[in-house]
């Protein structure tokens, strides 16, 4: 009995271990992925300003970029970022970051566009699609209110 019994709690731990180490999702992994994607510069216009940034090898900046180019006028929030809520949702795979950082453009859930100007630390998870490569007068640019802005391939 005592030796059915461990045969069992190991086959149990097999697995629980086997079903943990599957990919719960196919945008690579659960971490975030810091590689750029290849022919991915983006020019993000913000009245007569333009900022170049580099979107990630991930599906949601693939599907991002899919939607280019894309004028909208997005909302402050937080004195921190700009928000968009988009028409339909993108493939997400989010994780809390710990530090958001000036220039980073990300999802917020699956349909929030996000993109910051300050940096700071936050508790909240995010599928990061890609930053700013000098966010020199960015925070500027974008101002305190609700600005439109241009997301267009470079």
């Amino acid at each position: 009995m005592k030796h059915s019994f461990l045969m069992v709690v190991a086959f149990m731990t097999m697995i629980v271990y086997s079903a943990s180490s599957c990919d719960k999702n196919d945008d690579n992994s659960n971490t975030e992925n810091t590689t750029p994607m290849a022919n991915g510069k983006i020019k993000i216009k913000v009245g007569s300003q333009t900022f170049t940034a580099t979107l990630l090898e991930n599906n949601s900046a693939k599907a991002f970029k899919e939607m280019l180019p894309l004028t909208i006028n997005m909302i402050e929030l937080n004195a921190n970022e700009k928000y968009y809520d988009l028409p339909n949702s993108l493939p997400t795979n989010s994780s809390n970051p710990g530090t958001i950082k000036n220039g980073d453009l990300m999802l917020y859930g699956s349909k929030t566009l996000v993109l910051f100007y300050k940096t700071f630390s936050t508790s909240y998870s995010y599928t990061k699609l890609g930053a700013v490569d000098d966010v020199t007068g960015l925070a500027s640019a974008l101002g305190a209110g609700n600005v439109t802005v241009t997301f267009e391939m470079e």
